[in-house]
C-alpha cells in the first residue's frame, strides 16, 4: 500500500478544503513546487496533485503550475481537477502526467469513461467521490442519484483496474477513515482501489495497510502532513511493498 501525498492548488497555492468546501480553505505557506519536492524527498512513490479551481469551473485552470510540479520531480505524479475533454487528458500526459483523474466527466457520460479507459488505458484512473454513499461531482456541488456499487461495476467492466475512492464526510477533517464502509467497497468490487479521506495518524496508516491483501493500493494523505500529525517517512516505512506502481 502506498502513503500517497496531494497537493492541492487553489489559485496557484497550496490549500486544504474541509469536505470539499470553498469556504473552509486551509491556506498553506507552501508552494506546489516546493510541497512536491519536500514530499519526494521524504520517500513519496506517487504524488497526488489537484488543480482546485479546475474541479470547480469543469476544465484545468491551473495547467502551468500542474506541469511545473510534473517538471519538478522524478516520481510518478496523478493529476485532476476539471479534466472532462480528451483533449485536456492527452495535454496534461503530454506534458509530464503520469496520469490523470476524470471523476464527474465519467459518471456523467458512460460512453465517455468506456472511450478513454480504451483511449488511455492506465494512463487514465477514474475517481469516485461520495458523501455516505450519495455520489457527487462538479467540484462535490452536484449529487448523482447512481448506486456507489454500480459505479464501480460499471468502471471496473470498462477496463478500469485501479480506482480513487475519496469519501467527502472525511475528507480534510482528520476524523480518521470510515473503515466499516471502505471494507464494505473492498469487498464487494474486485479492483485495486486508492482510498482518500480522514487520515490523521499513523494508527490510521496501519489501520488501513491491514486492508492491502484485500485491495487497498493506496492511501491518499493531505492535510495530516501539513498540519504536522503525520510524519511521511514514517508512514512510508510502516507500509513498503515489494509492489509496483500499476
Amino acid at each position: 500500500m502506498k502513503v500517497i501525498p496531494a497537493v492541492d492548488i487553489i489559485e496557484g497555492k497550496t490549500v486544504r478544503l474541509e469536505k470539499g468546501r470553498y469556504d473552509r480553505k486551509l491556506s498553506y505557506d507552501w508552494d506546489p513546487v516546493y510541497a512536491a519536492r519536500e514530499w519526494e524527498s521524504m520517500g513519496a512513490e506517487l504524488l497526488h496533485v489537484i488543480d482546485l479551481d479546475g474541479a470547480r469551473e469543469g476544465h484545468p485552470i491551473n495547467f502551468s503550475v500542474l506541469q511545473e510540479v510534473t517538471r519538478a520531480v522524478n516520481v510518478p505524479v496523478q493529476v485532476g481537477g476539471g479534466f472532462r475533454k480528451e483533449t485536456d487528458i492527452k495535454k496534461a500526459l503530454d506534458h509530464g502526467a503520469w496520469r490523470v483523474i476524470v471523476g464527474s466527466k465519467a459518471m456523467e457520460e458512460i460512453d465517455f469513461a468506456r472511450n478513454i479507459l480504451g483511449l488511455f488505458k492506465e494512463r487514465v484512473i477514474l475517481s469516485v467521490d461520495s458523501e455516505e454513499g450519495s455520489i457527487r461531482i462538479h467540484g462535490w456541488k452536484k449529487s448523482l442519484d447512481l448506486d456507489i456499487f454500480e459505479v464501480f461495476k460499471r468502471f471496473i467492466s470498462f477496463g478500469a483496474r485501479e480506482i480513487i475512492y475519496t469519501d467527502i464526510a472525511k475528507d480534510g477533517t482528520l476524523s480518521g477513515p470510515d473503515m466499516k464502509f471502505l471494507k464494505r467497497i473492498i469487498s464487494e468490487t474486485d479492483v485495486n482501489l486508492i482510498y482518500a479521506g480522514g487520515v490523521k495518524t499513523i494508527e490510521h496508516i496501519r489501520q488501513l495497510k491491514e486492508l492491502e491483501n484485500m485491495g487497498l493500493a493506496g492511501v491518499i494523505v493531505g492535510r495530516a502532513l501539513y498540519d504536522g500529525t503525520l510524519d511521511l517517512k514514517e508512514a512510508v516505512d510502516a507500509c513498503k511493498t515489494d509492489n509496483p506502481v500499476s
